[in-house]
């Protein structure tokens, strides 16, 4: 019998949107177990590992690296991964609304994954200090959004109460499901490379990430995917380094504030990575982490929010120090996307050229003429 040619165009369609259907079915082996019919999905993961093209020759060009760009989740950073499963899970155990605090990408995240479940979500941000990309996120996806006159730590205390006395799930990272499906990138880097980096280097602010992308790695290796663990390098920006000092930052400061955090949920979770796979948590300026945002842009073509840079100006900074040996393969965690906070991009950048509207004044501008 021949083809049915009104029918394969349709069977071909099938089997792409099929490919691929989110972290929790790909990895459903090593997360706590949700029915297919609770799953809350947008296709989060599946992002791409980056091979640094120009970098790696400025830099050092004896030592690997690549870029994890979480950027490119449904909502624009890696918070996509954990929600899917706190989302899915308040479904399965029939909430009707979710509650976070958030620095922004937690908020834009939390307000989607809730829109899709047909859940209401509310969201408390600290006034004043949250990226304009990240909180029109939030309001376009229909989320009750309260600033609060106070900080993400304020925020987050009042969310905690909140969640405890009254009907309303908490999905920040002080929710296990969270770090579970955090700890999914892990997978997607060994699934690609084949192996476990030397050193994953990745941004800390409420110490989520590091806890969870450490939980992954372990879990591969004791499942036998992996022979040896990565080391953990954490950086937090020095106005909000409260792991770095040992102590809690009551007014944390930064540019990048996405990690603008004093008081981290996932502290001691985070140290116990650091101390575990015998790596590090330092801090960096402001400064050096708009330069490593603006070589990131400018030499990779990778636009990231300027917390998410901070891994990159970490690898700076240890690798003047020599730290690393010829061959080791670095992996670094871009959290966010650019457009989150396209208010910095605009400020390290030059200013458009004005010229008169001819042809030769264009040429001249160009510096052809």
């Amino acid at each position: 019998m021949g083809t049915d040619l009104n029918e394969s165009p349709k069977r071909e369609v099938s089997l792409v949107l099929n490919k691929y259907e989110g972290v929790i079915k790909r990895y459903r082996e090593f997360l706590p177990e949700i029915d297919d019919k609770h799953i809350i999905t947008i296709l989060e993961g599946n992002t791409p590992l980056i091979k640094a093209r120009n970098l790696g020759k400025i830099i050092n060009p004896d030592i690997e690296i690549y870029f994890k760009y979480e950027g490119l989740n449904p909502t624009g950073s890696f918070k996509d991964r954990g929600m899917t499963m706190a989302i899915s899970k308040a479904v399965s155990e029939g909430s009707k609304a979710v509650i976070c605090a958030s620095t922004g990408n937690t908020s834009a995240s939390a307000s989607a994954y809730a829109a899709r479940a047909g859940m209401k979500s509310f969201v408390l941000i600290p006034e004043g200090k949250i990226a304009a990309g990240k909180l029109s996120q939030a309001l376009v996806h229909g989320a009750v959004v309260m600033q609060i006159q106070g900080n993400f730590d304020d925020a987050l205390s009042i969310t905690r109460e909140i969640a405890k006395d009254y009907d309303v799930a908490l999905v920040n990272s002080v929710n296990p499901f969270r770090l579970e499906g955090q700890k999914t990138a892990s997978f997607e880097i060994v699934d690609e490379l084949g192996a476990a980096p030397d050193y994953h280097i990745l941004p800390v602010g409420n110490a989520g990430n590091i806890t969870a992308y450490w939980k992954g790695y372990r879990e591969y290796h004791d499942a036998g995917k992996i022979k040896s663990l990565p080391k953990m390098l954490g950086f937090q920006a020095e106005g909000a380094a409260p792991i770095v000092l040992n102590h809690i930052v009551k007014e944390p400061h930064t540019v990048a504030t996405a990690i603008r955090i004093g008081n981290p949920a996932s502290w001691q979770k985070a140290v116990a990575a650091r101390d575990e796979s015998g790596g590090l948590i330092e801090s960096i300026s402001d400064e050096d982490i708009l330069k490593a945002y603006a070589l990131l842009a400018a030499n990779e073509g990778i636009f990231c929010e300027p917390a998410s840079a901070i891994s990159f100006a970490g690898l700076i900074k240890l690798n003047g120090r020599g730290f690393f040996k010829k061959g080791d393969v670095c992996v670094l965690t871009l959290t966010g996307h650019g457009l989150k906070d396209p208010q910095n991009a605009i400020k390290v950048s030059k200013e458009p050229i004005v010229v008169p509207c001819d042809k030769n004044s264009v040429l001249k501008a160009m510096g052809l003429k």
